[in-house]
């Protein structure tokens, strides 16, 4: 597959599974209404508005948060002019504004990106990083991070987290609406009683597995976004071979990253509780890994 190939399959992935989320929640909807009689877009819009608000506080500041989670430090170009011209440079070619840089005093090499949209976007790398890869793999790297700016990954995974959100809040306000009687009214009504009582089954075993069908879903989203990013940077540099390398050396670094933590894990190119070696995971866990395995992105890589 081709390097323009992937990008397109990516995104056409990417599209498929919200697409798929969007219906999954509106079924979910639908079978917690017909189970309690009452409009399934009610339960839909509380859980909506309230996903809507925690993700957009979460949105316009967890960039904050994140760099002060990890302990980042802003530089100016005369802190490190060579990591600046690559950041400037690999900017150009890919056509976006100038993010500000971080480093991150760490001696596991790492990176990642954030902001809003590329107006508001920074790039943090760790110490690490820049002691331990030569400029190709250096530039493979900045330009992975580039590619999820520029590609508004940050603004696609809060609308993913609020479908989640949304899928959560519905299975939670269902279960305890049941828990506190509201289930009581219903039994009552004659006609059609083992067909509401068999929906009203189906609909407590959607809400006990909703959760994790909607984290699924996530991870799948954010890998499939991991994977764009890596086809990304490969046009931006035009050298897949840098990042392939970038990524082998960062998974067989012994070092661990001190200040990484299960909130932020997701946001770097490589989650910093990788396993030491890392090539090849059982099915089960890259299921519920924010990122594809490393052998594949080589190989996806080296295959463009």
């Amino acid at each position: 597959m081709n390097l323009y190939s992937q990008i397109d399959s990516n995104k056409r992935k990417t599209m498929i599974f919200i697409i798929g989320f969007i219906l999954f929640i509106t079924g979910l909807s639908w079978v917690i209404g017909m189970a309690l009689d009452v409009g399934g877009s009610s339960f839909l819009a509380i859980a909506a508005i309230i996903a809507i608000i925690i993700s957009v506080i979460a949105y316009y500041g967890s960039d904050k948060m994140v760099l002060a989670i990890a302990g980042a430090k802003e530089i100016k170009k005369s802190d490190n002019p060579e990591l600046y011209r690559i950041v400037e440079n690999l900017c150009i070619a890919a056509g976006l504004p100038q993010p500000k840089v971080y480093i991150i005093e760490d001696s596991a090499p790492n990176a990642f990106a954030t902001g809003r949209d590329p107006n508001h976007a920074v790039v943090a790398v760790t110490s690490g990083l820049l002691d331990k890869l030569e400029k190709v793999e250096l530039e493979g790297v900045i330009a992975h991070e580039l590619s999820h700016i520029g590609n508004y990954d940050m603004r696609l995974m809060t609308i993913v987290s609020i479908l989640a959100g949304t899928v959560v809040l519905l299975s939670d306000l269902f279960l305890r609406f049941t828990w506190w009687g509201g289930r009581g009214r219903k039994s009552s009504r004659e006609g059609n009683g083992q067909v509401q009582l068999i929906i009203f089954i189906l609909a407590i075993i959607l809400a006990i597995l909703s959760p994790i069908i909607a984290q699924l879903i996530k991870l799948a989203i954010s890998r499939k976004r991991e994977f764009l990013a890596d086809a990304s940077s490969a046009m931006i540099t035009r050298n897949p071979e840098g990042l392939a390398r970038a990524l082998l050396k960062i998974s067989a670094d012994t070092e661990s990253l001190e200040v990484a933590n299960k909130a932020t894990a997701h946001m770097y190119i490589i989650s910093p509780f990788k396993a030491v070696g890392e090539n090849k995971v059982g099915w089960l866990t890259s299921l519920f890994s924010t990122h594809p395995p490393i052998a594949e992105r080589v190989k996806a890589l080296r295959g463009m």
